[in-house]
């Protein structure tokens, strides 16, 4: 189970080292100012959970490093796809906002699972730092989606209206 417990922190080490040179270009790409503003804070967000995971390798007496996760990759490259496409405004940054919840998901279902090996294995200190960015990445998952209710509307009243301007 330790070994198990290293996998799936160095899965997620790596997965934050993917999303700490990825916000920066989801962040550049916005348009609507609340969701760039949201990028640039999960960003350091994301800074301080590559901490609170070398914290944790470090108190395993193991070197900080991460496994290629594979998973983070594919939504990454997703992400990549999303703000290189043809979308523009606020129909781009719809998309952005999903690509995002896809990595929030990812993240919340992989902490989850690390926090419940840690708790097994009596790591109650890490139990804490894993909780505590469980936390943070359901709390962006939440802001997201009420970005998403605005972002949506405006990207919808925008196709309308790009529909209209063609008819």
């Amino acid at each position: 189970m330790k070994d198990l417990y290293l996998n799936e922190l160095r899965d997620i080490y790596n997965a934050e080292t993917q999303l700490v040179k990825a916000l920066p270009k989801m962040a550049q790409a916005a348009t609507f100012p609340k969701l760039r503003e949201g990028f640039e804070e999960h960003l350091r967000q994301t800074q301080n959970h590559v901490q609170r995971l070398e914290q944790i390798f470090a108190s395993l007496g193991e070197k900080a490093k991460g496994e290629t996760c594979q998973g983070m990759k594919g939504l990454v490259k997703e992400g990549d796809e999303m703000v290189s496409g043809d979308f523009e405004g606020a129909i781009k940054d719809a998309g952005i906002i999903g690509a995002a919840q896809r990595v929030e998901h990812y993240e919340i279902a992989a902490y989850g699972t690390a926090r419940e090996l840690a708790q097994l294995l009596g790591h109650s200190e890490h139990v804490t730092l894993l909780e505590q960015t469980l936390e943070e990445e359901k709390e962006t998952d939440k802001k997201l989606t009420t970005l998403a209710m605005d972002v949506n509307r405006q990207a919808l009243s925008a196709s309308q209206q790009a529909r209209a301007a063609h008819a």
